[in-house]
């Protein structure tokens, strides 16, 4: 039921508009010689357009270093990251600025601004920014398309995790991304409320075509993935292909047999 492959294809998603990622001999260390830490060594593979793929690995294992970096939150100190024609590590900071501002992030602690309505939360990455479609109308219709239409003007104080994440999603998707980046994204949330935020993350990923990286210490999660990227002391030790529908309990043997 699964295959190792470093360049599995997402099923019938040739022509998706998701971004296309490869990552080479990336490299990231932190603090000084003798005591500098090496959080990702030599780490590559590739992510076809509209792929999902999960990120899995114990906590220090390198895993949100790398979302970092595909986020351009940061550099790699060696090897070269390109999400379609755009090279992060060289990148000048004027390209970095307009990357990130076209990529999606979604944090396992939502970020919601408390001070803000569900629909400025929704608003807020695009209001420095010049566009020519309406905003607000924009951002209500994310909101009903993640299931909170009518909740517009709800404060975050006043909304369940799962209703927060929601709206953490519909803003990430507000500025059109290619590409998705999402830590922990259901790590605060029960089982229940997790799989419903993953079914809609699957479901826009399905109709918008865009390219998911998400870590995630949940078998779950990491079961519903095209693909399953296994992180041991910042190394890949296995790129798994997962098929649709197998259990979590599969998938742990899989990845068990392969020595993740």
């Amino acid at each position: 039921m699964y295959s190792v492959s470093r360049q599995a294809k997402s099923p019938g998603r040739d022509d998706v508009p998701g971004a296309a990622v490869t990552v080479a001999g990336v490299g990231r260390r932190f603090g000084s010689a003798p005591a500098a830490i090496s959080a990702l060594t030599d780490v590559s593979f590739e992510i076809g357009s509209g792929q999902m793929v999960a990120l899995m690995g114990p906590s220090g294992s390198g895993k949100s270093t790398l979302l970092n970096l595909l986020g351009a939150l940061d550099r790699p100190d060696a090897g070269t990251i390109r999400v379609d024609d755009l090279d992060l590590s060289s990148a000048t900071r004027r390209e970095l600025v307009e990357y990130r501002r076209r990529t999606g992030f979604v944090f396992q602690r939502y970020n919601l601004l408390p001070a803000l309505t569900a629909l400025d939360n929704v608003l807020a990455p695009l209001l420095p920014r010049r566009v020519r479609f309406d905003k607000v109308e924009r951002a209500r219709g994310l909101l009903a398309e993640v299931g909170l239409e009518g909740r517009d003007g709800a404060m975050p104080g006043e909304l369940s995790g799962g209703e927060q994440q929601r709206v953490a999603i519909a803003r990430a998707l507000v500025v059109t991304p290619r590409l998705l980046l999402a830590d922990e994204p259901t790590g605060n949330l029960d089982s229940v409320t997790g799989d419903g935020v993953l079914a809609l993350v699957q479901k826009l990923r399905t109709d918008r075509g865009v390219t998911v990286l998400v870590a995630t210490h949940d078998l779950a999660v990491a079961a519903r993935a095209d693909r399953v990227l296994h992180l041991h002391d910042g190394a890949i030790t296995d790129d798994v292909a997962v098929a649709q529908g197998s259990p979590p309990d599969e998938l742990l043997a899989r990845i068990n047999e392969l020595g993740g």
